[in-house]
């Protein structure tokens, strides 16, 4: 059986009504794509040229109605931020800015235009409910259940004090009868009206708008496929009806029109039933019980996955999608878009795949977007403090729209990287010229916002136009962008002399978040892609709904309101059920000329799904008789096998030449070196022979280490001029005085590479200079307590060989260190390491040190026994002492290392010594001549390696 679509047999009723007074007549749409399908009808029934009827918009129609103009947005916008500061200032309250006025305002400007659609008394709606005696005196009219909503909201303002928030609300809500009688006056008398307020002024009478609407005198008008209609569309539709002027085409199906149960008809049994308006396809057949209909279910798991299964639905439509009005994918959560365009091919065996997208591309999720959101954001920075920060800057090197050079990026980044630069000054970057001359070029009235960033992106498009690196698709997002922008900067004109720059960047940002870019594509043939609402009218043999998820079809919220739930019932204004209606009725309109339909939703639970199908499925599956196929899509979680990582030295000859470095003293081996290989011996590989590091960041925060490396700066510098003779406690004390300076000193030798950079500190930056205060306190409140001492040597390098068998001969290393500190203080000479992490200073004994299986690694404890044999080598001195100033637990613990209760010192220091340097030795045998580098069998030893990912672990 073929179902005709339902534009098709509008069509032939007209021509079968009008014949050649088609021209006569004006067929009104609920939206604008419909009129292409039943233009194509209309050629294909009457077979030769003809004068097409006029066609519009709801909107379009009424507007054309009257003689005001309709006010864009932020003509609305501003007239009402100026309305209501001036009622503020009537009530002695200061100003609100328009920053902060921007999300009530589109709220406000919301229900206004809600409360004129649906012809409410304003006046009454605001009046201030405060409590239940003044609902008892005014709303004496009101039934029951509608007394019953009013009283359940205010009961929680009744009761007991008012808060803060409350008072507010009531005092605005007091304020809004006149704001809103002002704000439509104030637009009226400059000839404007809004959406809603035309539909209020049409409604009082539509004939006497009699100029417009005489032009299809000699014909109708003619209303195609409404559903829920405002009050103001009801009374003004009834009134044409009854003048004789109007005709209506509802598309309805006896399966829920005559059933009140079926939420679908919920307002077409208001529309026929209630307000009379005549069906002129009043007794047409039940299709969705004769007609056949095949229904798949797809379960998949995952949002995009909803997409990737296109391709089996699709696949014969690829190869035969030529005929109007064969197949619809259906996207009813719209942030689908792009996964459904990366899974549909352009091409299939070298033919061209006929689609047509008339959703539009979120301009947002561009390119172009986010470069334009770039020079936004680092427009602020500049404002704010004169300077971008360094990701912006970073952001904007390598945008690919920018079309630096690698060498160039490379350049910049790797000289900001140096300086450690987390803000750049803002006269250095325009010092830059060229492209960085017009980007970073400072704004200087609000009026230049919209013209300064139109001569970006001119830049940037002459610039990829002359390197001929420009996209088909970025193309047409600039020309967009470009044509909204010059519109933006008409409209803003006149209103922003006044405003803050900052605000007008808001607006600029905001404006084209909002903006869809239609893509190419024939709006007839092959598959189209649109949005459920775009659906409206017109049929499909074949439909696809993505996304078909409970919560949002349908939607579970009805938008941002300040009229209560409650109140919206009183007045007969939209709630939540209405949205529920809606979404049923477009699902069964689309199926009910449909034979192949197929419903994907996504069944896992996360922050933006209910994991359920939607209720408008369930209800099908229940009553509706059709053929049900169910299809799961199982994707099956893998997990790799481990495999131990091994890296082979004996046949690599890379590792083989890296060692012998080593051994040739062209290499010298750290101490962090050695105790990475005992701590992680593959750790090793990875860092000194691969040589891979982590690349460098800028960031504001400092690193645990940085903040280690600016104490040891700080204590050199203390100590620098001191260490000339006997340090004494009351030399300490003096020179304490100094102290906040010389931080500031260590904070910038470490951070800017220059200890005198001048500069202001904030934020963590301060937090840090207190910590590395406290620190450096806690260092000399030990030092005091061991005056008075002598101070050797500061920060000074240490080198020494040792020697290990490797293959039965002598071979040998050199390690080379910078020991903090060396003192003397009675005769004992000690080595001095500073450590701000968690280092321990127990040790269970010397080989367990070296074990690299074993949980009693101390890496501090092997670093200083290093420094002390080569202090010892390179001194010649013996009995050296070391010493671990542990900032955070010296105070309780100590300086000593200690096994057991036994500190590490005198004659069990000099017993420990030759013990240290046998096993050492072994370890250095070990690195040569063991055949791979493996991983610690301790999880705990590579807890922090930055190379974990590459062993497996």
């Amino acid at each position: 059986m073929q179902v005709k679509p339902f534009l098709q047999e509008v069509a032939e009723d007209l021509v079968a009504r009008f014949g050649n007074q088609l021209e006569n007549c004006a067929i009104v749409f609920n939206n604008k794509r419909p009129s292409a399908y039943l233009q194509k009808h209309f050629a294909d029934i009457i077979g030769k040229p003809f004068f097409s009827p006029s066609f519009f918009t709801i909107q379009e129609f009424f507007a054309s109605c009257t003689s005001y103009k309709i006010a864009d947005f932020y003509l609305q916008f501003f007239t009402l931020h100026r309305i209501y500061n001036q009622l503020l200032a009537e009530e002695k309250l200061e100003n609100i800015s328009s920053h902060k006025f921007f999300p009530l305002a589109k709220i406000i400007l919301s229900d206004f235009n809600q409360i004129d659609a649906d012809l409410v008394d304003a006046e009454k709606l605001y009046r201030d409910l405060e409590d239940i005696s003044v609902i008892n005196k005014d709303f004496d009219y009101l039934s029951a259940e509608q007394y019953e909503f009013l009283a359940q909201f205010w009961t929680s303002y009744s009761e007991g004090k008012h808060k803060k928030q409350q008072e507010l609300f009531i005092k605005m809500w007091r304020r809004m009868p006149k704001l809103y009688h002002k704000y439509h006056a104030t637009l009226k008398e400059q000839g404007y009206l809004t959406n809603g307020s035309v539909y209020r002024y049409l409604a009082d009478d539509i004939t006497n708008h009699q100029e417009f609407i005489s032009n299809f005198d000699k014909g109708k008008i003619i209303f195609v496929g409404f559903n829920a209609l405002s009050s103001a569309e009801a009374k003004i539709f009834t009134q044409l009806q009854e003048a004789g002027k109007a005709l209506f085409y509802f598309d309805a199906d006896t399966y829920y029109l005559d059933d009140v149960s079926q939420e679908a008809g919920l307002f077409l049994r208001k529309n026929i039933n209630q307000l009379g308006l005549i069906n002129e396809f009043a007794n047409q057949a039940s299709l969705m019980k004769s007609a056949p209909h095949h229904v798949n279910v797809y379960k998949v798991q995952g949002q995009s996955a909803q997409a990737k299964i296109l391709n089996n639905i699709l696949a014969e439509d690829y190869t035969s999608a030529e005929t109007v009005g064969k197949t619809v994918v259906v996207l009813a959560d719209e942030s689908l878009l792009i996964p459904t365009l990366q899974t549909i091919p352009t091409t299939l065996n070298g033919k061209e795949i006929d689609l047509n997208v008339t959703m539009g591309f979120a301009l947002s999720t561009s390119s172009i977007f986010g470069l334009v959101d770039l020079w936004l954001t680092s427009q602020l920075e500049i404002l704010q403090r004169d300077k971008v920060s360094y990701k912006n800057v970073e952001a904007f090197l390598t945008h690919p729209l920018t079309g630096l050079t690698q060498k160039m990026r490379d350049k910049i980044l790797t000289a900001l990287l140096e300086e450690n630069q987390v803000e750049i000054d803002h006269k250095r970057l325009i010092r830059q010229s060229g492209l960085f001359e017009t980007f970073y070029k400072k704004i200087d009235d609000p009026q230049h916002v919209v013209t300064n960033l139109l001569d970006v992106l001119d830049y940037v498009l002459t610039r990829l136009s002359n390197a001929k690196t420009l996209k088909k698709i970025d193309a047409e997002l600039f020309v967009k962008t470009i044509q909204e922008l010059n519109r933006l900067h008409d409209t803003f004109s006149n209103h922003i002399g006044k405003e803050e720059i900052p605000f007008v960047i808001y607006l600029v940002q905001k404006s084209l978040q909002a903006i869809a870019v239609p893509l190419s594509g024939d709006p007839l043939n092959g598959i189209q892609v649109m949005g459920l609402l775009e659906t409206r009218n017109l049929n499909f043999d074949k439909v696809v709904i993505l996304g078909f998820n409970e919560g949002i079809i349908p939607k579970s919220s009805i938008g941002n309101s300040f009229i209560p739930d409650s109140i919206r019932r009183v007045y007969g204004l939209p709630v939540l059920e209405n949205l529920d209606a809606i979404s049923s009725y477009m699902v069964y309109r689309l199926l009910q000329r449909a034979n192949n339909i197929n419903f994907v939703y996504n069944s896992l639970t996360d922050e933006s799904t209910s994991g359920e199908a939607s209720r408008i499925l369930k209800q099908l599956e229940y009553e509706s008789g059709f053929n049900f196929n169910y299809n799961e899509l199982n994707l099956e979680v893998k997990t790799e096998a481990f495999k131990e990582v091994k890296i082979e030295k004996t046949n690599n000859a890379f590792i083989q030449e890296t060692l012998q470095k080593y051994l040739d003293k062209k290499k010298i081996l750290s101490p962090s070196a050695l105790t990475q290989y005992i701590s992680n011996p593959i750790d090793f590989f990875f860092n000194y022979i691969a040589g891979i590091k982590e690349p460098k960041e800028i960031s504001a925060v400092v690193e645990a280490n940085e903040i280690g490396s600016i104490l040891h700066k700080v204590m050199e510098y203390f100590y620098e001029d001191l260490r000339s003779g006997e340090i004494t406690a009351e030399r300490i004390k003096e020179k304490r005085k100094q102290i906040p300076a010389l931080i500031q000193r260590g904070f910038n030798a470490v951070m800017f590479k220059n200890p005198d950079t001048v500069m202001e500190y904030k934020g963590m930056q301060k937090v840090i200079l207190s910590i590395v205060d406290a620190y450096v306190n806690i260092i000399l409140n030990q030092d005091e307590a061991q005056t008075p001492f002598h101070i050797i040597s500061l920060e000074q390098k240490v080198e020494a060989e040792i020697s290990f068998p490797l293959r039965g001969k002598e071979a040998s290393v050199k390690i080379f260190g910078f020991i903090d500190r060396v003192d003397v203080k009675d005769g004992v000479t000690k080595i001095i390491d500073y450590k701000t992490g968690s280092d321990k200073l127990t040790f269970k004994d010397i080989p367990e040190l070296f074990n690299s299986d074993g949980k009693h690694i101390n890496k501090a404890l092997i670093q200083t026994l290093l420094y002390t044999y080569a202090y010892e080598q390179f001194s010649g001195k013996t009995f050296v002492e070391p010493n671990l100033y542990v900032v955070k637990t010296m105070s309780v613990d100590g300086v000593w290392f200690k096994s057991g209760r036994q500190n590490l010192s005198g004659a069990y220091l000099e017993e420990i010594k030759p013990e240290f340097l046998s096993e050492l030795r072994k370890k250095l045998t070990e690195l040569f001549e063991a055949p791979y580098f493996v991983a610690s069998a301790v999880e705990d030893n590579y807890k922090y390696s930055i190379y974990k990912t590459l062993f497996g672990k």
